[in-house]
Formats: C-alpha cells, structure tokens, sequence
C-alpha cells in the first residue's frame, strides 16, 4: 500500500504537534518538514474537522492536538485521510473482473489488507513520536539521534 502525500503531511502535522507545548502555526510545521504551507493547512483543515486537532484564531491562536497521542491510532488517521481504498479494486467492487468469483489472488489480498489495519488500529501516535530534541536538531540541520535520551 503507497499512502498519498497528504496523508504523510497529516501523519507529520500531528508528530510534531504531539511533541510541542502549546500551539503551533502551519508554517511552523511547513518549515520544519521543508513543505509547502498551503498542503500543510488543508491537511490541518481536514484533521481539524475530523477532531484530531484544535485551530485557534486570533492572536495567540494556532493549531494543537485535540486529542492525546495516546488516544490517536494511527490506522484511524490513515482511514481517515486515505478512505477506503484497496489494494485492487476487486476488494472493494463486485463484478468487476471475470475470474472475481474463484480468484484467490483476491482472498490473499483481502486478508493482507485486514492484518495491516489491525496492525496500524493497534499503533498510537505516541508509539511513533520522536522526542523534541530530535526534532529541533532536525530544525538545525542536525542529524537527530535514533535514542529518545537527552544528550
């Protein structure tokens, strides 16, 4: 399964909001990640809608984490933006290929399919996070450490 470009921003948006104390801007997170800010904010747009995040107006606003890490799956996320899409579109459509009925290349990608999203349910947005420190250095230009210790 390839995930669209939009779900890796969202996916982002949301580890680095997961790491900072109060809120951030988009372009904070455009900037980090070296993307463009208008991706960056229609993916916070639809994040916001479906209550992973805040966006608060006005000065002193931005966007935050509505929800904690812990409470964020992230195969939720990745439904979320992706939709359902499937690996082949006989997953998902009856009738459209002739051998559709006996195929068995169909069962084992169904069942792929199935242990991926019990796999990504079981995953929270805090088993993913790095730490601050990885980030900011990230920010640098640094090469982050792959330990989650102070240095």
């Amino acid at each position: 399964m390839a995930l669209t470009t939009q779900t890796d921003y969202a996916l982002r948006t949301l580890m680095y909001l997961a790491t900072r104390h109060g809120r951030a801007t988009v372009a904070d997170v455009a900037g980090l990640f070296g993307i463009s800010v208008h991706h960056v904010a229609k993916v916070v747009n639809l994040l916001a809608r479906n209550g992973y995040l805040r966006s608060v107006r006005g000065v002193g606003g931005g966007i935050e984490l509505a929800r904690r890490p812990e409470e964020i799956r992230i195969g939720e996320v990745i439904q979320c933006i992706e939709g359902g899409q499937h690996l082949l579109d006989c997953l998902g459509t009856p009738n459209v290929c002739t051998i559709q009925s006996f195929c068995k290349l169909r069962g084992v990608l169904a069942e792929a399919e199935r242990l991926q999203r019990e796999y990504l349910s079981g995953v929270t947005l805090a088993d993913v996070l790095p730490t601050p420190l990885q980030l900011d250095q990230a920010a640098k230009g640094a090469a982050p450490g792959p330990s989650s210790s102070a240095p």
